[in-house]
């Protein structure tokens, strides 16, 4: 009589250090919103050198969004912690940018506040359901997050007038997919929360 065969051990997956690549570039962003605000105050939004010194850092640190996604993807170091962290790095950043904007009366104040009001509100709705799942990046949230930084860039910049006027139209554009992916969220959280028959 043949034994039956044993199964084999699952294999073992080793866990995600917290401290990994990805999760670094996200910490550096945050480190890179402070240094972006002093730049801008130091110009003042009127000196063209350190608006364009602004603008790079600005850029810089929204780089790191793109980068540390595809590292940690790539190399399969995702981690409930960067999950997390990367969209508060992100909020932190386009929140400085908008704030300082509007302070120097480039951008107006009701714009400001119609973004940072659904970007606290989709952060809070992520703590919410954070015992259910974790609402990750849709590609919507995506295209919002290109057209934030593609509009604040514009406006950092110390564009000619006539390219100056193109501004609002990003922005606009920024406002508009920023609501409609803003009830998309709301939609995967309630989802998230249902009950489970």
């Amino acid at each position: 009589m043949t034994p039956a065969a044993e199964p084999s051990p699952a294999p073992v997956v080793a866990p995600v250090p917290v401290l990994n690549a990805a999760n670094a570039l996200t910490l550096l962003r945050l480190v890179l919103v402070p240094v972006f605000a002093a730049t801008v105050v130091v110009s003042a939004m009127s000196h063209a050198g350190w608006r364009i010194a602004a603008c790079l850092v600005f850029v810089l640190a929204s780089v790191t969004d793109l980068v540390d996604g595809w590292i940690a993807r790539r190399f399969g170091l995702v981690t409930p912690v960067g999950k997390v962290a990367d969209p508060i790095a992100d909020k932190a950043l386009t929140g400085a940018a908008l704030l300082m904007l509007s302070w120097y009366d480039l951008l107006p104040w009701w714009v400001t506040v119609v973004i940072l009001a659904r970007e606290l509100g989709i952060t809070a709705l992520r703590f919410w359901v954070i015992r259910h799942g974790v609402i990750a990046a849709s590609r919507g949230g995506k295209i919002k997050t290109a057209l934030q930084i593609l509009a604040i860039t514009w406006y950092l910049w110390p564009m000619p007038a006539a390219l100056a006027d193109v501004g609002p139209w990003i922005m606009a554009a920024a406002v508009v997919v920023t609501v409609v992916t803003g009830f998309d969220y709301v939609a995967q959280a309630l989802r998230l929360r249902r009950p489970r028959s």
